[in-house]
């Protein structure tokens, strides 16, 4: 197991040199939670934090693979990776959302959370809640 962890974080950091996965049709941001504010991101994106108290959680690499295995969804709603895997650190956005072991939170663009949970999703179940979201719905009737 620790291979397969080992092998999944190395290809990720190699992936993701400037921290983005690229895509055809762009990046999908990938950041650290110590250099962001959610305040940055507040009516233009929608913040993915993907919380671990290490980068060696299981959960976490299998998050991250998810994530880079389809980035298009997340390009067209416009998400925004956040990553936190230093409890220790006690950055912003750990004291705001105050999570416990692992866990993925999607914010809508008004700062709410959308979405939390305590293990690994797939890109097609965040999308969907990502839809589901009334501003989503609203962006959508408006194109």
């Amino acid at each position: 197991m620790k291979r397969v962890l080992s092998f999944v974080i190395t290809v990720w950091m190699a992936l993701a040199p400037n921290g983005a996965w690229a895509d055809e049709g762009g990046e999908l941001p990938i950041l650290r939670a110590e250099d962001v504010s959610l305040d940055d991101y507040l009516w233009t994106a929608r913040p993915l934090i993907v919380f671990a108290d290490t980068e060696a959680d299981p959960r976490f690499a299998e998050q991250m693979a998810r994530l880079a295995a389809r980035p298009a969804p997340l390009l067209e709603r416009d998400v925004v990776v956040i990553i936190d895997t230093d409890p220790d650190g006690q950055s912003d956005i750990r004291s705001t959302l105050r999570p416990r072991g692992f866990a993925v939170v999607i914010l809508q663009k008004d700062g709410r959370v959308g979405l939390r949970r305590p293990s690994p999703r797939d890109v097609r179940e965040l999308t969907r809640a990502i839809d589901n979201f009334a501003l989503r719905q609203d962006e959508l009737r408006n194109r």
